[in-house]
């Protein structure tokens, strides 16, 4: 039997190549899997042209994702940089990249980074219609941007961002409502100024159709972004994010309608007592859908260390329903990360990935922390760093001080518990 994309494959009874894989790696019932799928409650992120692709799920019941940003820009223009930061981010287990990249003929860094990913890679294609057409922004035209759109589909991007709901009503409410950081979604700014500058409807809303069109071609997930994300904790939960949330919901749907992937974008900055209900309220306005949250960042003073106060913050949304988490580095809001800013900002997101897992009930998510406790318990240092998020900083900070006693640290020595109890448990001379 034929099918278009995955989700009209879960629809149709049809267990894909890429459901078993995800099926195996999440420990869930293919059956199961394939419901939520027909559902819309899990999406496979997987372009037809992605031929490298080892595909992961994202959505209800299964492991919360993470996705590491990355891409070449006007003022660090090194590609070969950027790449050496794919291959990182993939050894590190990330389970999804996306190239930002804003600067030139962005084509080429694209193909690489979809030739030699074997996780799924996302865009946005906002940010490469100025370069691709070599316009000012004002003149690119409809047709031009929905060119930039289909090839990113034929280079084999997995998911788009696209910053759909938005329109002229919604622009209208942060008219009526002053921001204190005003659109700080770098698409959405960019669309909202199309819009003023030619006085026209934002034209991935207007022509959702057509976008929906190149998606089903080549089973593009689309994750419609959330261009009124606040940008700061005075600006969370205003009426001008919840008016854009309600627009996603009702594009969800027609979506799902074409059997296309949908994934919901979300906040951005807000402070603690607010996120579980936004992660509610997202999951009740957009019938279920994955919900993909940037942190959200809990304080706003600082920058530095804004891998911890978002990671914090995506711990408690994943907790919460939040499905897929993009990573923040301690460089946000200062300069193009590092290798080293984005390693950090990795191991952040995996342990708030994991930490909501936990709170999640997710299958085999204890399991991994039970294991690293009965090697403390053993003092089995190879097993410790083995099991460990980041296994090489382990080591590093255990051989840069090493202890008497190899038995124990340099922190407690001899009068480490861990020693303490198991020699006397195993009716050993304890000799402190």
């Amino acid at each position: 039997m034929n099918y278009t994309t995955q989700m009209d494959a879960a629809k149709k009874g049809i267990v894909t190549k890429e459901m078993k894989i995800v099926s195996q790696k999440e420990g869930i019932r293919e059956e199961r899997l394939r419901e939520l799928i027909a559902e819309g409650k899990v999406v496979i992120p997987a372009n037809k042209n992605h031929k490298g692709l080892n595909p992961e799920g994202v959505g209800e019941g299964l492991r919360t994702k993470i996705n590491v940003n990355l891409g070449i820009s006007k003022d660090c223009a090194d590609m070969e940089k950027e790449l050496d930061k794919v291959k990182t981010a993939i050894k590190m287990k990330a389970e999804a990249i996306m190239d930002l990249s804003n600067y030139g003929k962005t084509e080429h860094m694209r193909k690489e980074v979809i030739n030699i990913s074997t996780v799924m890679v996302g865009t946005v294609p906002m940010y490469d219609a100025i370069g691709f057409h070599d316009k000012n922004l004002k003149d690119i035209t409809v047709d031009e941007f929905f060119k930039v759109v289909e090839k990113h589909g034929e280079d084999g991007v997995d998911f788009i961002t696209i910053h759909a709901g938005m329109n002229r009503e919604t622009a209208e409410t942060i008219k009526r409502n002053p921001r204190l950081t005003n659109i700080v979604s770098r698409g959405g700014s960019l669309l909202f100024a199309w819009m003023e500058l030619n006085n026209k409807e934002n034209p991935f809303y207007e022509h959702y159709d057509r976008l929906l069109d190149i998606c089903e071609k080549y089973d593009i997930t689309i994750s419609l972004g959330d261009a009124m994300r606040p940008g700061s904790i005075k600006d969370a939960s205003d009426a001008s994010q919840i008016k854009e949330l309600i627009t996603l919901g009702e594009l969800t749907k027609r979506a799902w309608e074409r059997n296309v992937q949908v994934m919901v974008e979300g906040p951005g900055h807000m402070p603690l007592n607010e996120i579980q209900a936004n992660m509610l309220l997202e999951k009740k306005l957009c019938h279920g859908a994955p919900f993909y949250v940037l942190g959200p960042l809990v304080t706003d003073v600082a920058p530095g260390y804004d891998h911890i106060t978002a990671a914090i913050g995506g711990a408690i949304a994943a907790s919460s329903g939040a499905d897929f988490l993009c990573y923040v580095t301690p460089a946000e809001h200062l300069r193009l990360p590092s290798l080293e800013d984005m390693k950090e900002g990795i191991v952040a997101f995996k342990i708030a990935a994991h930490a909501a897992d936990i709170a999640k009930g997710i299958n085999g998510a204890k399991a991994w922390d039970n294991a690293m406790s009965k090697a403390r318990a053993d003092l089995d240092w190879d097993t410790m760093f083995s099991l460990a998020i980041d296994g090489e900083k382990a080591k590093r900070y255990r051989d840069e001080s090493l202890p008497e006693h190899t038995d124990s640290c340099t922190m407690c020595g001899k009068m480490c518990s861990m020693r303490t109890m198991k020699k006397i448990l195993n009716n050993e001379d304890l000799n402190i």
